[in-house]
């Protein structure tokens, strides 16, 4: 791939980026020698609107005074889902509006009139619609859970010196059929079967709705002459790599910016001024995905540092930012990284596990990257929704390769094609973009997942939505997951990669393990006949209560599953070289979905139980994906050492 090195592209490039960056940034907050970061996670007083219209806290402006004060709170952690941490199962399954709240002292240098700092609340996700006031005065709100939102607040704290800063939160989960993603409310009318005003929350998707705060709530400062957003785009020419920048600077008209750019031991490798530019790396450690390189996810440090003088005095705000130099491009039937073709072989997620619910949580953030990297995947696609930004840290670091999905999953009837969805699904992808257009493990966005795209407006609805998500990130290819028809989907011609979900001898044919090869062939060989792009299996899978076994194979028994997948794996291996690029299992773990008799305590096609514990399939799986792995001529054994400690002392097992 020619590199953009020359004056004539690098000055393209640097137009791209003008025309493409967001309207205000939302850099992932960092404490820096300039910004400080208070973290507000913990224990929040909560209440819960049961009254019938949910909105008694509205009438009674419950913001106004401490929510203690409005009636009954109880403790609620931050973050987390709110519906499993109590033994109510009418919160467990409550529609409505929720109310979080919590006071914090401040340091007296953040409300110091003559600093004029910013004090910026932020908000990781919640969902799905918030309201947020500070001391009884609203300061924002935010359509839409996943994605984070912030808001500055300082000229409110400096008007409240010398009292605790009060922070409002209200939540309202319900979705309706313009929300990503979409559902509904239906009211039962028949007062025999149903009390007054009794109503369901409909949705098409299948996963358990939580809600509440989700991630973290933290307060930051930058100074009032601060960098707002940073844009990179990477590229490679020979043993040299690019990296063209765009910076945003906000509080004044009269800056200068310089930038550096250290590698992982600290040494500075490249430097720069001025907010558009580009970095020349000799020798450059390329970004390369798990499994694919002795040394992968290689990390350099993009300092910005941003110098302004004011009639308030001289400021100065410096943010560094994590760069993977990588290039990535569709090119015929290959998805290339680097100029070398790359093979998906991973897993779809969710972020769910007992009590915390959708809630951020480290321990087992970190427990699955660790299994992850036991089983050998080299990618996962963010099923259904953006994965919170330390999640997404940790792929940049470890070189996990990324679908970026947004939530638009569910996307069934024609109501939600119109334009007020279209409306809102276009903020959504400019969101995604914006949060996660620098990172390097993220290769392609997802627009949606089993859309009705049968439908003939899904046609120009998937036009448009693709067009403006190119428009926003002109380097990544862009795709949805599709269980339509491949003579009826509407939306395929205008993806990159063709993504197909498909369950045969379950959903389809169940029991009947011997159809899946031929269906299997079938499905690959029209699909990429009528398109002629390149294929991910993006969903396969069956649904094994771990510790069920039968011989035959039955449905639900740990042998079934193995089979199916074994089925499946047959036929990728006949067409992998050809068009197919990838694999993602369906699912990574079990996981809680709504109630229902198809469902028996939640979905269960995980290759781990919810609990992280493996299921056989996982070993089969592990097996077949170190030997992809191997295929590619790098490395490698899978890891067989522990460690244990023997009067403290580390010694090494081999196994």
């Amino acid at each position: 791939m020619a590199a953009l090195c020359s004056v004539w592209l690098l000055l393209v490039c640097s137009k791209a980026l003008a025309d493409n960056v967001l309207d205000g940034g939302m850099l992932y907050p960092r404490e820096t020698p300039t910004r400080e970061l208070k973290e507000l996670n913990g224990i929040w007083s909560f209440r819960a609107d049961k009254s019938p219209q949910r909105d008694e806290g509205f009438q009674q402006q419950w913001y106004k005074r401490p929510l203690r004060e409005t009636g009954p709170v109880i403790d609620m952690p931050v973050p987390a889902s709110f519906n499993d941490i109590t033994q109510d199962i009418t919160l467990r399954d409550h529609i409505g509006w929720v109310w979080y709240e919590k006071e914090v002292w401040l340091p007296s240098r953040w409300v110091d009139d003559k600093t004029s700092s910013r004090v910026v609340l932020r908000v990781g996700s919640a969902h799905y619609f918030s309201i947020i006031w500070v001391n009884g005065v609203q300061v924002t709100q935010h359509e839409g859970g996943h994605l984070p939102f912030e808001t500055n607040i300082a000229t409110l704290l400096k008007s409240s010196v010398g009292a605790p800063c009060r922070i409002t939160i209200a939540v309202n989960n319900t979705l309706t059929p313009n929300t990503l993603p979409p559902g509904s409310i239906q009211y039962m009318q028949d007062s025999q079967l149903y009390p007054k005003g009794y109503f369901v929350q409909n949705i098409a998707f299948d996963f358990f709705n939580y809600a509440g705060i989700h991630r973290p709530v933290v307060l930051y400062t930058t100074p009032p002459v601060y960098t707002d957003d940073i844009t990179v785009i990477t590229d490679i020419a020979g043993d040299t790599g690019f990296i063209n920048y765009q910076i945003s600077v906000l509080g004044s008209s009269s800056f200068s910016v310089s930038v550096t750019l250290h590698d992982q031991e600290g040494q500075e490798v490249a430097t720069g001024s001025g907010a558009i530019g580009q970095l020349k790396v000799v020798d450059a450690k390329l970004w390369w995905p798990y499994l694919m390189h002795i040394d992968p996810g290689y990390l350099y440090s993009f300092q910005v540092k941003v110098s302004a003088e004011t009639d308030l005095g001289d400021f100065e705000d410096i943010y560094t930012l994590p760069v993977g130099i990588r290039t990535v491009q569709v090119s015929g039937d290959q998805f290339l990284i680097n100029g070398k073709p790359f093979y998906f072989h991973g897993v779809n997620k969710h972020e769910d596990y007992d009590v915390r619910g959708k809630g951020l949580d480290w321990p087992l953030i970190i427990k699955d990257f660790n299994l992850l990297k036991w089983l050998g995947a080299n990618s996962f696609r963010t099923s259904h929704y953006p994965y919170a930004e330390e999640i997404m840290d940790l792929c940049d670091k470890y070189g996990i390769v990324v679908i970026d999905e947004c939530p638009g999953v569910g996307i069934k009837e024609e109501e939600s094609f119109g334009n007020k969805s279209l409306s809102h699904h276009l903020v959504v992808m400019e969101e995604l973009v914006r949060r996660d257009k620098n990172r390097p493990s993220v290769v392609m966005w997802s627009v949606a997942n089993e859309p009705a795209s049968q439908l003939p407006l899904a046609g120009y609805y998937f036009k448009t939505v693709i067009a403006h998500t190119k428009a926003l990130d002109p380097t990544r290819p862009v795709t949805y997951v599709s269980n339509a028809n491949y003579e009826r989907d509407h939306g395929a011609p205008y993806v990159d990669v063709i993504c197909v979900n498909s369950y045969f001898s379950w959903y389809h044919d169940p029991g009947h393990l011997e159809v899946i090869q031929l269906q299997l062939n079938n499905q690959f060989e029209r699909w990429h006949a009528m398109y002629n792009k390149p294929m991910i299996q993006s969903e396969y899978g069956a649904d094994t209560i771990p510790g069920f076994h039968s011989d035959p194979p039955l449905m639900f028994t740990e042998e079934y599953q193995q089979i199916v997948l074994q089925n499946y794996h047959s036929v990728f291996d006949q067409k992998r070289g050809k068009f197919v690029i990838g694999e993602l299992i369906w699912n990574f773990a079990d996981f809680m979905t709504a109630q229902g008799t198809i469902r028996v305590v939640g979905n269960k096609k995980g290759i781990f139980t919810r609990q992280r514990q493996p299921k056989t399939s996982a070993f089969l799986l592990r097996d077949r994906y170190w030997k992809l792995a191997n295929e590619t001529g790098y490395l490698l054994k899978p890891p067989r050492t522990i460690y244990i400690l023997d009067n403290q002392v580390p010694v090494k097992y081999s196994f």
